[in-house]
């Protein structure tokens, strides 16, 4: 059996990668989705472990309802980004500064 100490520190690895990821990486839009999904999935994996051994299946609950609204945000996120390419035929952040209807 593996220990909790061991999916606690596979998450809080994965939950510094993602920050990592969004502060290192603040030229390209897809790669910040990215690493926003990665934090969320960071975050589930410590419900999964905290529910599986405390017996509760509450936290597993849960994660069901964070997975959906990731979802939703990853398809409004990559629709967004398709409209911006389409008219800044880039994905920069930089080159985002300014928006206008």
């Amino acid at each position: 059996m593996i220990p909790l100490s061991h999916y606690l520190v596979v998450g809080a690895l994965l939950f510094a990668i993602s920050v990592v990821g969004i502060f290192i990486n603040r030229k390209n839009l897809v790669i910040i989705l990215m690493a926003i999904e990665l934090l969320l999935l960071a975050a589930n994996m410590n419900f999964v472990a905290f529910s599986y051994y405390l017996g509760d299946l509450s936290g597993q609950v849960f994660v069901f309802f964070i997975l959906t609204v990731a979802a939703a945000e990853a398809a409004v996120g990559l629709a967004i980004l398709i409209v911006l390419f389409r008219t800044r035929r880039s994905i920069n952040v930089q080159d985002l500064d300014s928006l206008q209807g």
